[in-house]
């Protein structure tokens, strides 16, 4: 079932498949895009069968070249432009706290909203020829989707400043030497690679992956003495769960764990 043409949704078995389909324009994010986005991402997480998530663009050159400019460019009077920034902030903020885990297949170009889409994702595979990077220096903006906060969380301050005050591009291999991609994939093999891993994580307790996922985003924002009690608090939620034990018997007698999210 499709909400729209520009997001193709499609189940795998227990993964989930967002694509973004809008090969005219090189997967470009404008209002129409975002709720599609948004609509496929609330059918997934609604479906108790699908544990993972994988988000891919459409095509060999773009996982999203970025924000529509012609959209944005039309935006005149910051009320107007407001509505374009609540819902991109909207969605990626949902993608963010999904308590399913998320992978991005990054399949091209990622670039402007292409990477701060990438910021809120779980984990991140990238074809060799992808380029990424935060070019909205060059139109007279900077990033205003939450890259420019979210960046320098993830990466060293000063090479975060250097993408963002450049808007130079970076390589695939410089996106994971930096640490803002997992690894490089082979094009020709990154969505099968991106969905065996979605599969393995699938097989994973989906309860302790949601108490996990919350663990660590909640934490990320506290002092750590605060995080670390809060780690003990939840760790003592995972204890009490069927999975866990079903976890502990099975590594006892030497069986697959068969985890039911209880």
């Amino acid at each position: 079932m499709n909400y729209d043409t520009a997001v193709r949704v499609e189940r795998q078995g227990p993964v989930g498949l967002l694509t973004i389909d809008r090969p005219k324009t090189l997967n470009a994010l404008d209002i129409p895009t975002l709720l599609s986005l948004e609509a496929g991402l609330d059918q997934l997480e609604k479906d108790e069968t699908i544990r993972v998530i994988v988000v891919t663009g459409s095509g060999e050159k773009a996982f999203v070249a970025g924000g529509d400019i012609a959209d944005l460019d039309s935006r005149q009077g910051l009320a107007h432009y407001q509505e374009f920034a609540d819902v991109i902030h909207r969605v990626f903020r949902r993608f963010e706290d999904s308590d399913k885990p998320t992978i991005a297949a990054v399949n091209g170009w990622a670039l402007g909203g292409g990477t701060e889409l990438i910021l809120t994702l779980d984990i991140r595979l990238v074809s060799e020829k992808a380029r990424l990077g935060l070019p909205e220096i060059n139109l007279g903006l900077f990033p205003g989707a939450g890259g420019s906060q979210r960046l320098i969380r993830q990466v060293p301050l000063c090479r975060a400043k250097e993408l963002m005050f450049t808007g130079n591009q970076i390589t695939a291999q410089e996106a994971v030497d930096l640490g803002l991609c997992n690894r490089t994939v082979a094009p020709e093999s990154l969505l099968s690679e991106a969905m065996a891993l979605a599969n393995q994580i699938a097989g994973k307790s989906p309860l302790v992956l949601k108490l996990l996922k919350r663990n660590l985003r909640q934490g990320q924002e506290m002092p750590l003495g605060a995080a670390l009690a809060h780690e003990q608090a939840m760790i003592g939620l995972v204890l009490d769960t069927r999975d866990a034990h079903e976890g502990c018997q099975a590594f006892l007698e030497k069986r697959p764990a068969d985890f039911k999210g209880q």
